[in-house]
């Protein structure tokens, strides 16, 4: 005759009277620790505050490279058309004013003031005698991104520059 199991006991040897529910019986938590469910949450506001302190100087610096990069267009642009618009004039007189002119809105399309470009002209002997080289070099101050000038102070991330070299046709 087969002896009956109280309801909710286990079927194994060894194991009698305990319940049937599938859960083991964990130990206290030692002193000092806190259970896991005591920190829920803390990962979330770490990765938030790591997060935002460790993206925005990377943001920042992303910027400034962009500006710089910007910048090193522009005064590859307005060095080279200063140049070619220098060598087409007539008068040496409305030649500079071309080229300044032809300077300020390469610098314009880069969204660069000329305030903040110099714009040097020379020419190899006599400008415009046929033959003559004409250079133009281009130096801009590329200031930091996201912070103004401040009672005449102009903050700049770096000085770049550029040179550009044309020829006065000779049967122009």
């Amino acid at each position: 005759m087969r002896r009956s199991r109280p309801e909710g006991t286990a079927s194994r040897p060894g194991r009698r009277g305990t319940p049937r529910t599938g859960a083991i019986a964990a130990d206290p938590p030692p002193r000092g620790r806190r259970p896991l469910g005591a920190e829920s949450g803390s990962a979330v506001v770490e990765f938030v505050f790591l997060g935002v302190l460790l993206l925005v100087p990377v943001v920042y610096l992303v910027l400034t490279v962009g500006q710089l990069q910007g910048g090193s267009f522009a005064v590859v642009g307005a060095a080279d058309q200063a140049a070619k618009v220098y060598v087409d004039a007539t008068t040496p007189q409305e030649a500079d004013a071309r080229a300044r002119e032809a300077a300020r809105i390469a610098l314009a399309d880069f969204g660069f003031g000329p305030e903040q470009a110099v714009v040097d002209i020379a020419c190899s002997d006599q400008c415009l005698t046929p033959g003559t080289t004409v250079t133009v070099v281009v130096r801009l101050d590329v200031p930091l991104p996201l912070i103004p000038a401040i009672a005449g102070t102009h903050p700049s991330a770096a000085t770049v520059d550029a040179t550009s070299t044309q020829i006065v046709e000779r049967f122009g």
